[in-house]
């Protein structure tokens, strides 16, 4: 059975409290704090437990990771609650958010170099996923510190971004030991399914994702409201 080393937990599991740490500041909503971290011990439970390792099973147990939390964002984004949620945070704090993918990146490859994912998935693969996380500082200070970069900028980083994480979890994803396969064969992404990376799926990416929808949200509610402005 596969280990993932103590160095590599305890700099994953110090990243995830970093995550929802910075969430909190971005939303000021201790319910939702609370509802992640009790879902998060959920999983963190399963994960332990070798729940997402099994591969005899309709349908596979790999896409309750990333499957539900995704499509639980997705319908948020959609209603109406959600979407007041979602204009409610912070976006400085979003912005700043996205600092978590250094740390997240660095932990993936040190897991590719204990041969639980494949190359693919990490910085000297296909992943630049790590662009994001060194850039998301800059455009904090550049936005809403210098005042350089406007609405615009931030817009087009937030979807850039925003397609540097579908690319990473399209590999993630078809790289996993499931039916849909359709690379890394030799070395599979089965990393995800161990604890503590069970919560990568499950926690920072979905807080990421719905990061980058709320950023989007806002910054194009904000351009609606300047163009039906009367001059």
């Amino acid at each position: 059975m596969a280990e993932i080393s103590i160095f590599t937990t305890l700099g994953f599991v110090l990243t995830t409290i970093a995550t929802i740490w910075l969430f909190l500041k971005a939303s000021g909503n201790r319910r939702v704090i609370i509802f992640i971290l009790i879902w998060g011990g959920i999983v963190g439970v399963l994960g332990l437990s070798g729940f997402y390792q099994k591969l005899d099973t309709v349908p596979p147990r790999f896409i309750f990771l990333l499957g539900p939390v995704i499509l639980f964002v997705l319908l948020l984004s959609i209603t109406k609650k959600g979407k007041r949620f979602m204009d409610s945070l912070d976006l400085k704090w979003l912005t700043l958010l996205h600092s978590v993918r250094i740390p997240v990146e660095l932990v993936l490859y040190f897991v590719f170099l204990e041969g639980l994912v494949p190359d693919l998935m990490t910085f000297e693969g296909y992943n630049f996923d790590i662009l994001s996380g060194l850039t998301a500082p800059i455009l904090y200070y550049l936005v809403f510190v210098k005042k350089k970069v406007g609405n615009n900028g931030l817009l087009l980083w937030n979807i850039v971004c925003l397609g540097l994480l579908l690319n990473i979890l399209t590999i993630a994803v078809l790289s996993a030991q499931t039916p849909f396969q359709e690379m890394a064969f030799d070395q599979p992404n089965i990393g995800v399914t161990y604890f503590p990376l069970v919560w990568l799926p499950t926690v920072i990416v979905p807080i990421v994702f719905l990061s980058h929808l709320a950023s989007i949200g806002q910054i194009l509610s904000l351009r609606k409201k300047k163009v039906v402005e009367p001059k």
